[in-house]
């Protein structure tokens, strides 16, 4: 597990701070799928702190559709911590959560989510559908969304521009 200040964080930093640092990291995982031809979608997943895992999207390199960076590292964390429930923590990703990784978040009961930027087509945390406050559930996500949101946007936009030029 990486310790945060090691990581370079501030310590004692306000929220909207260590938001912008650990999306920071995921936007720095996006970039490494990019580099590896996947979307570049990228996640961490937080604990007091600590970064408990970090991971892009790998659907294509890995021939897994369930392969999303939020799944990545939930199944990465849950491993490490030999627990699949994973309280107090919060995912860092830089694309709004699809249905799938929202339903993983809700049964893992992380305690809170920061995406970039919003997915008006699949998005499940209020773009295209708002499953975290489906009343089904039986956990609730805080939900915190557009951190650094142009960024992730900007990244994402490059790579299918590029993809579409070929």
């Amino acid at each position: 597990m990486q310790d945060a200040i090691a990581a370079g964080m501030p310590e004692g930093s306000g929220q909207e701070k260590q938001d912008r640092y650990w999306m920071s990291l995921a936007l720095e995982e996006a970039g490494r799928g990019q580099e590896a031809g996947e979307v570049p979608v990228g996640a961490v997943l937080v604990q007091d702190g600590h970064c408990l895992a970090r991971a892009h999207n790998a659907p294509i390199g890995a021939r897994d559709p369930t392969a999303h960076a939020e799944i990545r590292v939930l199944r990465e964390a849950a491993r490490r911590l030999g627990n699949y429930r994973l309280p107090g923590t919060t995912l860092y990703v830089t694309l709004e959560p699809c249905p799938m990784c929202i339903g993983a978040m809700v049964h893992a009961r992380v305690a809170r989510l920061v995406f970039g930027a919003p997915d008006p087509r699949t998005g499940a945390a209020g773009g295209a559908l708002d499953l975290v406050a489906h009343p089904s559930h039986n956990h609730r996500i805080a939900v915190t969304g557009g951190v650094e949101a142009e960024r992730a946007a900007s990244m994402l936009r490059d790579f299918f521009r590029q993809r579409r030029a070929r």
